[in-house]
Order: structure tokens, then C-alpha cells, then sequence
């Protein structure tokens, strides 16, 4: 539908005021036109079709996640209670291995309904070796906005045979991949050059990557600083911070992402600082793994621009923004203190802060006219929200907080992408549910059977 009207919600802007309105929203063309009081009688042409009541719910923009591995949806509760060497060597590389190009685009395809049924309308995704296409090809039938690229890796302990690459094959390939897949539907997928992490990479591999992005408009994804095991293999390989070995091979800057970034020396964060290098928080995948919990706050305090992500699904098990932001805000506060990462600082991790770490801040991130319509309608009027309304608001309630601290997927009505409704009150409108069960079975028969 080209043209909607969006009326009477409650719109939690995310803009630079941070303005809350009670307001309509026209969506037309897959943006945002007007935002304003009592918009339909200046549209006398518009039929019923394209109005849509939300008196009573709460809209925030769309979720943006800034690290996911779609390839992995299918193993989810598959590599439990492992640290984070041991659930790679032992399990997901494994696993990995063993999809197809119809396996994997079934994993994907049950990662992107998970995702857009919870409100997130952006993600940066890391693929696998092979078969990335089959990701692509799932992002474009999900409505979503999307960075993919395949996981490079052409050395390191435990990988199995079914990942083996050479240097040569992985930049090769992930060329071709960007040729064909950065810009496509519409703009709506770009492609992000994705080294492991450095001890999955020969020296070789990296920099041949650094010179590629050099002179091209692509981001680089890789992971750095999990455990406490890479800060101690990367002293021992290479006399270095893990920081600054990536640095060395030109892996640092504007369009860099760094996933997880849970031990960090002050020299790196100013190192990352320096180079505008972005971090990802993935606190549940941090916990789960037992890595640790990145100081959010220190990478702030550096300068740091950070955004959010639930990694995995094994690693989590979930794909829920709203678990990831209630998490970033309560896990920094035993640390350093209550108000080390508010309420409404957690909901722009998951929004403006994450479009800034994607460079689409201008595109996306907050609800805002000449922005795309990435929209999310929350009822935040059932029971474990308590009571709402003027007498709440003069007691200090604050709408952030009980996005943050309450709220959950399960409160998602609908959900606009480029202003295509993907979800329609809970309901998913591109995918089936019983289909996408029964798919994933027969998926990982076929995975079972390949191992």
C-alpha cells in the first residue's frame, strides 16, 4: 500500500529532543510524510483501507540490531552450557558445515519471521562460508533491511573441512557476493565484508580485505574481544592488542563493526575511539557464553559509538531486541550505578544509536518526516505494564522506561518496514507459521543426516 495513515498513537520519536507526541502519521511512498494532530481531514481522498486506528498504542521505530548470524537460527538449543571456543570447535562450525543452500535459506527465513514478529526492522548479519546467496534471497522475500556477507575464514584450529576456503576463493567470492547483492530490493540490502575474527583469518586474508575497503562503500564485520582467551592468544601470536593487531591489517574505522568488544584495555577503546571504529553489545549472547559483560559506559565515556544485538540464536536463545535492551540497561548498573545506562539511553541502543553504527542514521533510527517508515505499534495497556494515563504521567511514569523495563515482543501489533506492513495485530503476514515448523524439521533431518 502506497499511502497510510497511522492515527492517534502515542509516538516515542527517538529524534534528537526526544520528543514523545500524540500524533498521526502519514506513511506514504515507504516514508514518513507528516507527522501532526488530526491529519485526516486534510486528506479527503483517503479511503478507509489506508487508515489505521492505533488510539491507545505506543509507536517506537523499528528495532536495529547490529549483530546476527541467520545461519544459525536452525541450532538453536543445540549448543547449550559450552564456552565460546568449545560451542564453535565442537558444535556451530560443525553445523555450519553441514547446511545447504535450501538449509540455510530455511534457517534464515526462521530468524527474519522471529525478527520482524518482535519489532526489528534492521540487522547486520554475519553468514556462514558458503551459501550466502540463500541469505540474501531470504532478506529480500522478509520485507527487512539488511546488511549479509559470508563469514571469511581460511585458517584456524578446529575448523572443519566443509568450512575450508582459501585467501584467494573467500575474497573471490565475497566480491561476486557484493556485486550482486549490495543495493538490491530497492536498496533495502548492502553487503558487509566479514572476516571471522582474526584468529579464523590469515594476516594475508585481512589485509587484502583492509585494501578492498579502502575504496569501496561496503562495511566490515567481524567479532574481537569475547572472551579473555583472544586477549590472551592475541599477546601470545602476535605481542599485541586484538585492537590493534585489526588495526594493523586496516580493519578499523568509520565503517567498521566490532561485535561484542567484552575485554577491552583503555588503549583499545581509544583506539576504537580514535578510528570511529563501532562496537555491538550482545548481552544475553555474553552471559550465556559466559564470556563476561562489556562496560558500555567506559566505551561511551571514550567515545564510542555502540549498538545492539542478540548474536546467534544458540547463543541466546532468542532474537528479541526487547530482551537485549532491558539487559544492556540492567547489567551496567551493579557496576556503575543506577542511572549508567537509562532507560531511554537503552531504547536509543536499540534505534537511533544502532543506525549510527550502520552510518543510516539519516535513513532510519527515529521517527522523523523524510525518514523511512520503520514503525513499531506497542500495546502497553495489559496488566504487567500497570496503570497508564494522567495520573501515572504526574507521579513521573515515563513511557521509556516502560518500553525498557516491561515491554516485550509480545506487546508488538504491528510492524511497518519501508512502510510495508510485515505484521498485522501479532500476525505475520509473510510467513506461515505452521509451514516455517515444518520446513525447519525437515531442514535439520537434512543437516543430520550431513554431519
Amino acid at each position: 500500500m502506497a499511502r497510510r495513515l497511522i492515527e492517534g498513537a502515542r509516538v516515542v520519536t527517538m529524534n534528537a529532543a526526544r520528543e514523545v507526541l500524540e500524533a498521526d502519521v502519514l506513511v506514504e511512498k515507504g516514508g514518513i510524510s507528516r507527522i501532526g494532530r488530526d491529519l485526516a481531514p486534510a486528506l479527503p481522498d483517503l479511503a478507509p483501507a489506508e487508515r489505521l486506528d492505533a488510539r491507545g498504542l505506543t509507536m517506537i521505530p523499528g528495532l536495529v540490531q547490529t549483530h546476527i548470524h541467520l545461519c544459525q537460527t536452525l541450532f538453536r538449543g543445540l549448543a547449550d552450557d559450552l564456552s565460546l571456543i568449545d560451542w564453535l570447535r565442537t558444535r556451530i562450525w560443525p553445523f555450519e558445515g553441514a547446511l545447504s543452500h535450501e538449509t540455510l535459506r530455511v534457517s534464515a527465513d526462521l530468524g527474519l519471521a522471529e525478527l520482524a514478529r518482535g519489532g526489528t526492522t534492521t540487522i547486520l548479519d554475519m553468514g556462514t562460508v558458503h551459501h550466502t546467496d540463500a541469505v540474501g534471497e531470504a532478506v529480500v522475500h522478509s520485507g527487512l533491511r539488511a546488511w549479509i556477507g559470508k563469514a571469511m575464514m581460511d585458517e584456524g584450529d578446529g575448523v572443519p573441512p566443509s568450512l575450508a576456503e582459501t585467501a584467494e576463493d573467500s575474497i573471490r567470492e565475497s566480491l561476486a557476493l557484493a556485486a550482486r547483492w549490495d543495493g538490491a530490493a530497492e536498496g533495502r540490502i548492502r553487503y558487509a565484508f566479514c572476516p571471522r575474527f582474526a584468529f579464523s583469518c590469515s594476516r594475508r586474508l585481512l589485509g587484502e580485505v583492509g585494501e578492498i575497503l579502502s575504496s569501496g562503500p561496503w562495511l566490515l564485520h567481524t567479532h574481537a574481544n569475547e572472551t579473555v582467551w583472544e586477549v590472551e592468544e592475541s599477546a601470545r601470536r602476535w605481542g599485541t592488542t586484538n585492537v590493534g593487531y585489526l588495526d594493523g591489517a586496516r580493519l578499523t574505522g568509520r565503517r567498521a563493526v566490532f561485535a561484542h568488544g567484552v575485554h577491552l584495555a583503555d588503549e583499545e577503546r581509544a583506539l576504537l575511539a580514535r578510528t570511529d571504529t563501532c562496537v555491538t553489545h550482545c548481552p544475553s549472547s555474553n552471559l550465556k557464553l559466559a564470556s563476561g559483560i562489556a562496560d558500555v559506559p567506559a566505551l561511551w565515556e571514550a567515545g564510542v559509538r555502540v549498538g545492539l544485538g542478540a548474536d546467534g540464536a544458540p547463543a541466546n536463545n532468542s532474537l528479541d531486541g526487547f530482551r537485549e535492551m532491558r539487559l544492556a540497561a540492567l547489567l551496567a548498573k551493579p557496576r556503575r550505578g543506577p542511572t549508567a545506562v537509562p532507560a531511554e539511553r537503552a531504547l536509543a541502543l536499540a534505534t537511533i544509536d544502532g543506525a549510527r553504527v550502520l552510518g543510516i542514521e539519516k535513513e532510519t533510527g527515529s521517527i522523523e518526516e523524510g525518514k523511512a517508515a520503520d514503525l513499531v505499534l506497542l500495546d502497553l495497556g495489559g496488566p504487567e505494564h500497570g496503570a497508564g494515563g494522567p495520573a501515572a504521567a504526574r507521579l513521573g511514569a515515563n513511557v521509556h522506561s516502560r518500553i525498557v523495563y516491561a515491554a516485550s515482543r509480545d506487546d508488538v501489533r504491528y510492524v511497518f518496514a519501508a512502510g510495508e506492513l510485515l505484521v498485522d495485530r501479532g500476525r505475520l503476514l509473510r510467513y506461515g507459521r505452521e509451514e516455517l515448523g515444518r520446513r525447519a524439521g525437515e531442514a535439520l533431518a537434512d543437516i543430520e543426516k550431513r554431519l
